[in-house]
């Protein structure tokens, strides 16, 4: 099983990347989201992978973080959903906006991917409720690194050359899903379940700023507070 990419890209395609590794080049399929964070021909990348496998199918998928690659895992768990409706999901909403969706119930959010119709944006939902919290909840350790720039001749140990400018890193973990992943934790550690947790860090995300997790805390427990 390939987990995981990295070498120069040597040429975009509309839905995919040819990446070279020493020599031997894999084609790697992302979704429009990740395409437009990865550099040009002729540099540095890296992806974390997931192998497609079917009597009919021999495909790579990347994902420039291992958060999403574990959304791509709940989302292809669901009945209905293929790595395509998959990958759609993700580059319309991206990590933290499938959290968010699927947090709040918000099938209409996940209907706003291409090819995906109501029912299944609504099983989704259904489904992954439970699961969501932990997903949201792992700590956002950085991107898929670059590597060093990789050398022409094949076989040639991948090493940086003297003097050249380090590749751009992969983009980052956004701020908004590392303040969740922290107020998350601190719920859970209050003893709250994970699936209300979760909930109210989704409803209260944008009025606390998207860094801002002491604010998310609070306003969060200001949600879980009995009524009345």
């Amino acid at each position: 099983m390939i987990g995981r990419i990295a070498g120069r890209i040597d040429h975009r395609g509309p839905d995919h990347v040819l990446i070279d590794v020493r020599g031997v080049g894999y084609i790697v399929y992302v979704s429009d989201r990740t395409l437009a964070t990865l550099p040009g021909p002729g540099e540095a990348a890296a992806l974390y992978t997931e192998m497609i496998v079917r009597e009919d199918l021999l495909q790579l998928v990347g994902f420039p973080t291992l958060i999403e690659k574990e959304w791509h895992r709940l989302l292809t768990s669901v009945q209905g959903v293929g790595s395509k409706a998959s990958m759609a999901i993700l580059g319309t909403l991206g990590p933290d906006g499938v959290g968010r969706a699927i947090a709040l119930g918000d099938a209409a959010s996940v209907r706003a991917a291409p090819g995906v119709g109501p029912k299944l944006a609504q099983r989704i939902v259904n489904e992954l409720k439970d699961k969501a919290p932990a997903v949201m909840a792992m700590t956002p350790a950085g991107a898929a690194p670059a590597p060093a720039t990789p050398q022409d001749e094949p076989g040639e140990v991948i090493e940086p050359a003297t003097g050249a400018p380090s590749p751009a890193p992969s983009p980052a973990p956004s701020p908004r899903g590392a303040a969740q992943s922290e107020a998350l934790s601190a719920l859970s550690n209050l003893g709250y379940a994970p699936s209300e947790a979760a909930r109210a860090v989704a409803e209260v995300s944008d009025e606390a700023g998207p860094d801002d997790t002491a604010a998310m805390i609070r306003l969060a427990l200001r949600r879980l507070a009995p009524k009345g």
